[in-house]
């Protein structure tokens, strides 16, 4: 009998495709493997998935705080301009989701503003892309309670699970560190020659790392949003950080 297969997908998204790094990873009961890393990709490369994987795990805010779309959708009626606070502790209301905040509050730092920061251009990207998926028939939950999308953030997830993350973005020889502790800890997970290329890319690690929290967003091993939160999560998507270390992810009861 043949051992069943789940694949999940990594994706290091860019406002363009030359900056968008994707990887696959296959998970059977003993081991993971790395099948495909690859730079350069477009919305057709990423949603050639959809049917064939389990979980896509997207770097990218997957929508925009409830606060500013509601500001912008009111600053548009000239007839009627808003009577609004302005100042610093308002602004962060605009800048910064719920899950942005959830975020801050376990790790320390701040993602990166959908709002405010370039990170918003990616965003656009990703509103297309989401619609892609569905249209592909995959279904969208911005959540990632259910469906085949999760929002992840790689360098959250390293600093979950206990890696030094300080210059890994810039500097190659870091990243060659960090994926010799990844491979020291997770000794059932095959990168293959794939090594050399996550090394000379941020982006490339940086999907691979999604990859990993695609496979903890899909066994449920994540910091989902609480209750009261759900219906904004759905809205302005969620940051599925894993709660599990990074040997738990070859659980197979998702």
């Amino acid at each position: 009998m043949n051992e069943e297969v789940i694949r999940t997908v990594g994706v290091d998204l860019a406002a363009e495709p030359q900056g968008t790094a994707v990887a696959v990873i296959e998970w059977t009961t003993d081991r993971a493997r790395l099948v495909s890393l690859s730079l350069g990709n477009s919305d057709g490369a990423i949603t050639e998935w959809v049917g064939s994987v389990s979980k896509i795990g997207i770097d990218c805010a997957l929508g925009w705080p409830d606060e500013f779309v509601s500001f912008i959708a009111g600053h548009a009626d000239i007839a009627a301009p808003q009577s609004v606070d302005g100042g610093k502790e308002w602004r962060r209301t605009l800048a910064y989701r719920e899950t942005d905040r959830r975020v801050h509050a376990k790790s320390g730092r701040w993602p990166l503003s959908v709002s405010t920061d370039r990170l918003g251009l990616t965003a656009m990207r990703c509103a297309g892309l989401l619609g892609r998926i569905a249209d592909k028939g995959g279904s969208v939950d911005r959540s990632g309670a259910t469906g085949i999308v999760a929002e992840v953030y790689p360098g959250a997830t390293l600093r979950a699970w206990d890696f030094d993350t300080r210059g890994y973005r810039t500097q190659p020889g870091v990243r060659r560190s960090l994926i010799a502790r990844i491979q020291q800890d997770a000794p059932w997970l095959d990168l293959g020659d794939d090594v050399e290329l996550m090394a000379a890319s941020a982006d490339a690690l940086d999907a691979t790392v999604a990859g990993l929290a695609a496979r903890a967003a899909l066994l449920g091993l994540y910091d989902a949003p609480p209750p009261e939160h759900q219906e904004r999560a759905e809205r302005e998507g969620w940051i599925t950080l894993p709660t599990c270390g990074i040997v738990k992810l070859l659980r197979r009861d998702p």
